[in-house]
């Protein structure tokens, strides 16, 4: 780890609040800042961990996205938007497509849990995202690091859980409108949602609607390809009652994104597009995606006089269209049935012990129904259980951990084609034995020190066993290896944190050895014309870093905040050029200066002075903030055969405000304003796909830039009856 790393300002800012689910065991506080007002960690509670865990007590590394964040913060879809915060990051390819990065890992080795089961849309490929609509998501609870031990197979880096918004108090009926514009792509987004609760009957409905044009650069001018349209419906039913609660969730997510080839004139170096395109059109022009996403969940919790017992079951459905050369006429097609079901019981807490239990699993079917094909038809059965236990020492100390099994069996069916064999038949079994134990020790009402020592593991997907075809939004041929083992991780962690009236802090540090790491590398033969070809090797990994930082707040109204992400992801016993493994996040630096001006609900001088100045404000809880995004230079890269090649380093200045607009005393709407990478810059993010496009033969420059400057106005407007 390079000293120029450590010198660089620290933190992993604790954006403490309140994340909270839809049962009466979890609750979640609708303020961005509760954890500096009220350095109160036992208000809030997180999901994720072994059963319902104040954050305080949690010994794995937990990171709370909250309402007010996500409202605040521009974005194009759900990973973009919480892609901001320490350890997080994002693999892109266009403007509508992202996958999360957990400390340097992504791809089926990050769990996405939604509606409270896991999403499931082919997330092996490198142009395929994550299925919900962000104008649905009440908060994001993001776990970092091995969790197989509560999620099974493909939870080796962590786990974004997207939390609905919570069910609505006996009596209420609300709901809200939001719009949003940005100026660089033209994105057009607007929301209905409306839901009620009368006598525990709940229910909450919404539709959601988003378009947007080309982006745009000034290298690149508009990026033909990358605009998109997304649409969602959402509907819930339900009762919640003393015994608990049963409720009836269905989804449906249409996605049609561009496909960015980055094709170049070889005279000009101006990216190809069709005769009249303009970058300012809306419509969908050849190649690209159709995705629809088909969701129902059906959500039991039963309170016990000893605890509860709750009961997920889940059914998706995935379509994924490739159109290449006619509007109506799709060449790649997957349908991907997948049933998931979560059974678990959690103990009230009995003598500082709390117990957990459950057993889960999932089926898959996969099928090709169009004319080219990628991977094989293929079934999934998987099934594990686990046991769990939290222990509470006094006031100061509390010790968990817990053991799993899981089993999975995969088979691949195989497909002639034109008299050759694209994909042999074949069945692979895999079993695995993980756990994780953890201490947490509060050592006075100032520092917190946490431990935590995990075992994760991954089975590879069907992508990585057996591929065989073009990847034509990741412009490049795969091909895969049915010899693969499956990846097994262990992975230390040692967390400090500090808070005060002043300062608040946190340091984070892993290490993390993976066994069998699954990875691609590119081969010197071309498979198809145009196309560079990869496939699927594996080696052992080892991964270091932390994410730290500091948040000052000398006074009651301004915050200063500083955050610095590092991972470095090395292949063990390599040969030089494949010493580090591919797709690492660049090291990051961000820094945020926040200026609250008014904010007459936390007054505290008179308080009829106070409620006299709100009714008479136009505007409260108003802030300003300038931020600084600092990408280090990432030049540990996997080299050979120019799998990779290195990126410069680059900052983004970004301007931000935000406002409750109230009438005597009564919000009636909130509206932010933001504007990123204000000057303009230039830039490709180590982690876009299409960096890899072609050279401008005019320029020099290969690959497609990321989007210039982007100003983004949003407006909320609160429905209550």
């Amino acid at each position: 780890m390079k000293a120029r790393y450590i010198i660089l300002p620290l933190l992993c800012v604790c954006m403490a609040v309140a994340a909270q689910d839809n049962s009466k065991h979890h609750h979640i506080e609708d303020s961005t800042d509760v954890f500096f007002r009220h350095l109160n960690l036992n208000e809030v509670t997180v999901t994720g961990v072994t059963g319902d865990t104040n954050l305080k007590h949690a010994t794995a590394p937990v990171s709370i996205v909250t309402p007010q964040i996500l409202k605040a913060t521009a974005s194009t879809n759900i990973i973009d938007a919480i892609a901001h915060q320490p350890g997080v990051s994002q693999l892109t390819t266009g403007g509508s497509i992202s996958k999360p990065i957990i400390r340097g890992l992504g791809y089926n080795r990050v769990v996405v849990m939604s509606e409270g089961v896991r999403q499931e849309g082919q997330q092996w490929g490198d142009e395929h995202g994550v299925e919900v609509d962000g104008s649905s998501v009440g908060s994001v609870e993001i776990l970092k690091g091995p969790a197989s031990l509560m999620y099974g197979s493909d939870a080796m880096a962590g786990v974004v859980i997207l939390h609905a918004q919570p069910t609505l108090a006996e009596g209420e009926l609300k709901g809200n409108i939001s719009t949003e514009y940005q100026t660089n792509n033209g994105l057009f987004n607007y929301s209905l949602q409306m839901a009620g609760n009368q006598k525990g009957v709940v229910w909450d409905a919404r539709y959601s609607d988003k378009m947007a044009h080309a982006y745009k650069n000034k290298y690149d001018g508009y990026v033909p390809g990358s605009q998109f349209r997304e649409r969602a419906g959402r509907l819930m039913l339900g009762l919640n009652k003393g015994w608990g609660h049963s409720r009836l969730t269905w989804t449906a997510y249409h996605l049609t994104p561009g496909i960015v080839e980055g094709e170049r004139d070889a005279e000009t170096g101006e990216l190809d597009h069709e005769d009249g395109w303009t970058g300012h059109q809306y419509s969908k022009t050849l190649p690209f995606q159709q995705v629809k996403h088909y969701k129902v969940v059906w959500d039991n919790s039963l309170n016990l006089s000893s605890g509860y017992l709750k009961a997920i079951i889940g059914y998706q459905q995935n379509r994924r269209q490739e159109f290449e050369e006619e509007m109506d006429e799709y060449e790649l097609y997957f349908k991907l049935h997948t049933l998931t079901y979560d059974l678990r019981y959690v103990t009230n807490e009995f003598n500082g012990w709390k117990l957990s239990t459950g057993i889960g699993g999932m089926y898959q079917k996969s099928g090709n129904e169009g004319e080219e094909y990628l991977i094989p038809d293929y079934r999934l059965f998987d099934f594990g259980f686990y046991a769990t236990a939290t222990k509470s020492l006094g006031d100061n100390w509390t010790l968990n951990g817990g053991l799993r099994y899981d089993h999975r069996r995969l088979h691949g069916y195989e497909l002639m084609e034109d008299g050759d064999v694209r994909f042999a038949n074949f069945s692979r079994h895999f079993n695995g034995v993980t756990g994780s134990i953890g201490a947490v020790c509060n050592i006075n009402e100032h520092f917190n020190l946490r431990l935590n020592l995990a075992r994760g593991f991954r089975i590879p997907n069907m992508s990585e066993l057996a591929s065989n075809g073009v990847h034509e939004g990741s412009l490049r041929y795969e091909i895969g290896n049915q010899d693969l083992k499956a990846e097994y991780s262990m992975q230390a962690d040692l967390g400090l944190e500090f808070t005060s009236q002043y300062v608040s802090a946190q340091l984070s540090l892993f290490a993390n050895r993976i066994d069998n790491y699954i990875f691609t590398h590119r081969l010197a033969d071309e498979i198809e014309e145009g196309y560079l070809t990869y496939a699927y090797t594996q080696g052992d990994a080892r991964l270091l870093g932390f994410e730290a930082g500091v948040d000052l707040h000398p006074v009651h109204s301004v915050h200063f905040s500083n955050t610095f992400s590092f991972v470095d992801a090395q292949q063990m016993h390599a040969e030089p050029g494949t010493k580090y493994l591919p797709f690492t996040p660049a090291p990051k630096w961000a820094s945020e200066l926040k200026w609250e001006l008014f904010h007459h609900s936390h007054t505290t001088v008179n308080h009829h002075h106070t409620t006299d100045a709100a009714h008479r404000s136009v505007l409260n809880n108003l802030y300003i903030a300038a931020g600084l995004d600092c990408y280090l230079k990432q030049s540990h890269i996997f080299s050979a055969d120019d799998t990779e090649t290195a990126t410069p380093g680059y900052a983004l200045l970004n301007l931000s405000a935000g406002t409750d607009i109230q009438v005597k005393g009564k919000k009636i709407a909130e509206f932010y304003i933001t504007a990123d990478n204000l000057l303009n810059k230039a830039y490709q993010n180590h982690l876009s796909r299409l960096k890899y496009a072609e050279e401008n033969v005019v320029t020099g420059r290969r690959g497609v830039y990321n989007m210039g400057r982007n100003i983004t106005f949003k407006l909320v407007v609160p429905i209550s009856l």
